[in-house]
């Protein structure tokens, strides 16, 4: 048993401190053993490697098998819905992590590059999927995640090992067997495979042991072929270790040696990690330039962990004195430059200014623009751009991802009509931007009953005026921390300033309670329904008196509500009414037989029908608009059963902050743009009051 095992926390928060990772793997191993400025690069100092297709191919064949892996029990699951998976992999593959390369200069390249990869390796895997399944009696883990304390060659490995094991089986003969699937673009050299694989194989070995208690006999590698064997020979080849005595103590052997020489490295800030220049598996421009970076660049430069900050800050500390002593700041910026400038289409690192990348990027398609003008927003920034004559505007369109990569965001927004500034029309770029001030909520917004959502990039105040009968009721869509339930605060705090006396808020997610004081406040679903009707029949004596006085309605989660309220039969009305007399009676008097009159008969007969909540709610939006009542209505679900288009109809305001996907964005808005949205209020706006869809940021407010 590994002595750092029994470690209490006190004790464990001391060992770490000593280490620039908290954490070892196969992967970390390999990658320090080939070249240690890239596991500096990627595990010290936390820069992201850009992909390539191949890459995300692999692991998006890796997504669709743990789907398959895992639902084998219930049956195969066919081709289509692993290629669905797999694809959906790739579409969330952000802009500026594809690795461009000459033969997938596009991002768009990449990903049908990717996409082919991957439907080539889904296909074969189905074609042998013996090589699987004959064997498999029980499946024992699929994606199982391992951090266990390990003994590597007899010696207490002072971090714990990080390890997802592919596929766990129990074959039919008893065996305990740990799978790792492998895309390959041509099969690893049976001689080899027992000494390259027999690393990894005892790590996931040694991983899966302690975490389970049972013990390993054999670990596969079946790697995928993806190019066809001109001969017909099999597309996945199964390469098989076993696991006895003596390979434990050779793997363990061949481990060891290079693991120790990690944990000492990690071990030591003032390690020096060398470049090796016959690594084919890395890109040499963007390593000489990230060891520039280092020399030059402060700690808070980077994206490193809290708890590893102070440590690496000492140790870049020493590195920029050093090279600062002995080179010139100008040569360093010079030279880091110049091995940016052979990034090959990367345009990230260089000294550019936003708007010369985006003129750049579209040049090299072909494409002349003028960056005019560049406003800089709370979420986001906006870049005028004078086309030039003859250019199809439509064409800038397709290439917002490789704008979106110039840049170094996950996205761009590329407005589809033209914006008209200072008399003069532009297309439009919108990019994501770390947000550095926050739009606090102030009453200097407030116009009469111009309720102010947010502040426009331009400076100008984004209003839902609840005076004007073409925007009676608002629908705000948005995923959690998108900042939806914030604009809700903000436009009720907004709406209690102008004078609306009359508030009521459904919450049926308990997220207004604080407002129970200032408002009506409704949480249970028979409290909401029951107010609901009580709303509908105010409104039905408004038709006769002509009151219109503002009535705010705020009814969050309302997709939520509607599912879990009465439905068909529930709804029935349930009276009881005489249905008939009962028979006549014979009885015995005093001046002999006498009958007695019949009794009248009852039952519990369905009279009548209530109106459901769904049913309540389209009466309010629809009649209610004339009659003063004003509709906040918010979902965290964006799919067409929630936002029908009747309710868009109805709620011709629409309000998207950030959401998952683009087609999420396409069904509240008609078009994409709110999946590139940053968060936290920066939202998008279709308002009749407006000519196009507006971009905003929230106003901020506490409850």
């Amino acid at each position: 048993m590994n002595k750092y095992s029994s470690y209490n926390n006190s004790q464990l928060e001391e060992l770490f401190s000593n280490y620039l990772i908290d954490s070892w793997s196969y992967s970390k191993v390999t990658s320090f053993a080939r070249n240690e400025k890239e596991f500096e690069k990627r595990e010290i100092y936390r820069e992201k490697s850009r992909r390539s297709a191949s890459s995300v191919a692999g692991n998006a064949y890796h997504a669709a098998l743990q789907f398959f892996f895992e639902n084998l029990s219930e049956g195969q699951t066919p081709i289509p819905q692993l290629e669905q998976i797999a694809f959906l992999y790739i579409d969330e593959v952000h802009a500026n992590d594809w690795k461009l390369q000459k033969t997938t200069p596009t991002i768009e390249e990449c990903r049908i590059k990717a996409t082919k990869s991957v439907s080539t390796f889904i296909g074969n895997f189905y074609s042998e999927l013996s090589v699987y399944t004959a064997d498999i009696k029980d499946i024992l883990g699929v994606e199982l995640r391992c951090d266990e304390w390990l003994t590597i060659n007899g010696v207490d490995i002072p971090l714990p090992c990080h390890a997802i094991i592919d596929l766990v089986i129990e074959t039919k003969d008893g065996k305990t067997v740990i799978i790792d699937h492998k895309s390959k673009a041509k099969f690893t050299d049976e001689d080899e495979i027992a000494f390259t694989a027999g690393k990894q194989a005892i790590t996931y070995v040694n991983a899966y042991e302690s975490k389970t208690g049972k013990t390993v006999d054999e670990v596969w590698f079946i790697e995928n072929k993806e190019a066809k064997n001109k001969d017909g020979s099999p597309q996945l080849k199964r390469h098989r270790i076993i696991i006895n005595e003596d390979t434990r103590k050779l793997y363990e052997a061949l481990l060891y040696e290079p693991l120790r020489r990690m944990i000492e490295a990690v071990s030591d800030p003032d390690y020096v990690y060398t470049i090796n220049d016959s690594d084919n598996f890395c890109e040499k421009a963007e390593l000489y330039e990230f060891w520039a970076k280092t020399m030059i660049a402060e700690v808070d430069d980077f994206e490193i962990p809290e708890n590893k900050k102070e440590l690496i800050a000492k140790r870049q500390k020493k590195i920029r004195d050093a090279s600062l002593a002995s080179i010139s700041p100008k040569v360093i910026t010079g030279f880091r430059n110049n091995a940016a400038s052979f990034i090959t289409y990367d345009l990230s690192t260089s000294n550019m200014t936003n708007s010369e990348k985006i003129e750049h990027v579209l040049r090299t398609f072909g494409i002349i623009v003028k960056v005019a003008h560049e406003i800089q927003g709370y979420s986001s920034n906006t870049y005028l751009l004078e086309v030039s004559a003859g250019v199809k505007i439509a064409s800038v369109m397709k290439y917002h991802l490789d704008i979106a990569n110039a840049l170094d965001v996950s996205s761009v927004r590329i407005g589809a009509n033209l914006m008209v500034y200072e008399g003069k029309s532009y297309l439009y770029v919108e990019t994501p931007k770390k947000r550095t001030e926050i739009l606090y909520w102030n009453d200097k917004y407030l116009d009469g009953l111009k309720i102010p959502i947010g502040v426009d990039n331009f400076g100008r105040t984004v209003v839902w005026d609840m005076n004007n009968h073409a925007t009676p009721h608002m629908l705000i869509c948005g995923a959690t921390g998108s900042g939806k339930s914030v604009s809700i605060i903000s436009t009720v705090e907004y709406a209690i300033k102008a004078g609306i006396e009359d508030i009521y808020i459904f919450d049926p997610k308990y997220e207004f309670c604080s407002y129970k004081e200032k408002a009506n406040v409704f949480n249970e679903i028979e409290d909401i329904e029951e107010q609901m009707r009580e709303l509908v029949d105010r409104m039905q004596a408004r038709a006769k008196t002509g009151e219109n006085k503002k009535v705010l309605v705020v009814f969050d989660e309302f997709a939520d509500a509607v599912s879990a309220s009465k439905q068909g039969a529930e709804l029935d009305i349930r009276e009881e009414v005489q249905v008939g007399y009962y028979a006549p009676k014979k009885v015995k008097g005093m001046w002999g037989d006498e009958v007695l009159p019949p009794e009248p008969k009852y039952a519990m007969k369905v009279t009548g029908k209530m109106k459901s909540l769904e049913e309540n709610l389209k009466i309010l939006l629809q009649k209610g608009r004339s009659l003063g009542f004003r509709i906040i209505a918010a979902t965290q679900r964006a799919s067409v059963n929630v936002v029908t288009g009747d309710a868009k109809v109805n709620m011709p305001v629409q309000i998207c902050f950030r959401v998952p996907k683009e087609i999420d964005s396409k069904v509240v808005l008609d078009e994409p743009g709110a999946e590139s949205l940053s968060g936290m209020g920066d939202g998008l706006m279709r308002s009749p009051e407006y000519t196009d869809i507006v971009r905003f940021q929230g106003f901020y407010k506490k409850k």
